[in-house]
């Protein structure tokens, strides 16, 4: 049962359940926000990316090596952890999985080496909610750190492109996990940072309460979106017309195209390890 079909007429309007992802899903294409979160039975997805491979095996073993004893908090231990937890999925063969696993291992290496390994994060992969007058919002954080009596947010990126401040001003997820810290540990929390690991760059933003209701803002007005266009769709509706496409060069790269006629029209498949090759050059980054 959808948000906007639990409603009963003369009842309170319930909150909306909402995550960065799926609001942001919804944003960047109805069509595929239906497909991934309303239709039953689950849609299957395409093949594992190898993008997401990476980015998930770094994330594991930044968050294990938190876990380990202080005495064994070395950089040298986060590349023994990142080994573990690697996988080949989504590559395009063994070899280049190979070659991708020595470029993260110098991330995670050259990241760790810059870190203070005494210093315990208040929280890893933490899960965190908060409530607006129509939402109730929810994430999972990478890390909480402890400044100055202060909580602050730290994000870890592993894409290409680098990181900016103007990107974690704008980030709809750092501002809801802003509001989930302080709601859900009761602490006060404005600084979100995100770390991009291939570069070793750091970018910040400080969170006022204007910034903070402009991003809830912004998210209200999604959620009604998404209700307006349930609604439509269980009144009778043409579902792929409650619920249109976001057609671009994207489309190549959408886990559900499959699925979607107007997406395979509008852009080629891309290849799962597409978004990988070639192996960069760490002046790249710079």
């Amino acid at each position: 049962m959808t948000d906007a079909q639990q409603i009963v007429p003369g009842s309170p309007t319930p909150l909306f359940s909402a995550t960065p992802s799926k609001l942001a899903s919804f944003d960047d294409c109805p069509r595929r926000f239906r497909m991934t979160y309303l239709d039953r039975p689950t849609l299957p997805k395409g093949a594992p990316w190898a993008h997401n491979s990476m980015g998930a095996a770094v994330h594991a073993a930044l968050r294990s090596w938190w876990d380990l004893p202080l005495a064994r908090r070395t950089p040298t231990a986060g590349v023994a952890l990142l080994r573990q937890l690697w996988s080949d999925e989504g590559f395009r063969d063994h070899e280049q999985s190979l070659d991708w696993l020595a470029t993260a291992s110098e991330w995670v290496s050259s990241y760790l080496e810059g870190e203070d390994a005494s210093r315990e994060p208040v929280g890893l992969e933490r899960h965190v909610a908060a409530k607006t007058d129509r939402l109730a919002l929810s994430g999972r954080i990478d890390r909480i750190d402890e400044r100055d009596g202060d909580m602050v947010v730290v994000d870890y990126k592993t894409g290409r492109s680098g990181v900016s401040d103007d990107a974690a001003r704008g980030s709809p997820a750092l501002a809801i996990y802003v509001l989930g810290v302080r709601r859900t540990l009761r602490r006060h929390c404005s600084r979100v940072e995100l770390h991009h690991l291939p570069s070793g760059e750091v970018a910040t933003f400080e969170h006022t309460e204007q910034s903070l209701a402009r991003h809830v803002g912004r998210a209200e007005d999604t959620a009604a979106d998404i209700v307006r266009a349930t609604t439509q769709a269980a009144a009778g509706m043409a579902a792929d017309e409650a619920f249109p496409a976001h057609t671009g060069t994207w489309c190549g790269w959408c886990d559900l195209r499959r699925h979607c006629p107007d997406g395979q029209r509008a852009a080629p498949a891309r290849e799962p390890w597409s978004f990988l090759a070639p192996v960069p050059d760490p002046t790249d980054w710079r």
